[in-house]
């Protein structure tokens, strides 16, 4: 089945915008880039990288405006392998991109207030710096993924649920690096971690999902 020649190009300039995030944060940071792109079998990016955080990172602001197109690109894909076909426009992608982007963002301040309240601002501000990684990680997974499904297969509802599943597990991977790291606190504090766990870490993911499903972005 052929697609129509206007979401054809739409998507081929979403995805060079995208590969001129990434390339602009390779030339500038080539090093760290580098460092990063090892990030799932390598671990040690986490610890010399958390060090020298900043509130407004330029490195990682590069990877997010990637994360945004890719996610909102891969989301695009899936809603329409398994919903309903939606007709694709230059102001439903920037809503979509909008809507991914102000869920994340307020998710980050919630986890820093929760931090400056309970005083424990410098293990919040590395865990949000490993969780941000390994999401800017999902960002550049999903260029080559968008790429395959867009321009050589067809998806099916089978072909985007593994896709899902997949970058689930690279999700998962970076959470339970991130708990295994801060293990200590979480065994004396478990309870609350649970709240946490239910409340920012899972509750919203359900709330962004009933949101899209049925207002469709």
């Amino acid at each position: 089945m052929l697609r129509p020649v206007f979401s054809n190009d739409f998507f081929i300039i979403l995805i060079v915008i995208s590969l001129v995030f990434v390339a602009i944060t390779k030339l500038l940071f080539e090093k760290r880039f580098n460092h990063f792109a090892s990030i799932l079998i390598n671990s040690s990016y986490l610890k010399v990288y958390s060090k020298d955080q900043k509130f407004i990172d330029l490195f990682d602001g590069l990877l997010f405006l990637n994360l945004l197109f890719s996610v909102s690109i891969f989301s695009y894909i899936s809603y329409n392998t398994l919903f309903e076909n939606l007709e694709i426009s230059i102001a439903f992608i920037l809503k979509l991109m909008l809507s991914i982007g102000i869920f994340i963002l307020i998710k980050v301040l919630l986890e820093r207030l929760i931090g400056s309240l309970f005083s424990i601002d410098n293990l919040i501000d590395k865990y949000l710096f490993q969780k941000i990684s390994y999401k800017n990680f999902l960002g550049l997974v999903l260029i080559p993924i968008n790429i395959i499904l867009l321009f050589s297969i067809v998806p099916n509802k089978a072909i985007v649920l593994s896709v899902i599943i997949f970058l689930g597990i690279i999700n998962t991977i970076g959470l339970l690096t991130s708990y295994k790291s801060n293990l200590n606190l979480i065994k004396r504090d478990f309870f609350y971690f649970i709240l946490y766990l239910c409340a920012l870490e899972i509750g919203p993911y359900f709330i962004l999902y009933k949101v899209l499903i049925e207002n469709k972005v």
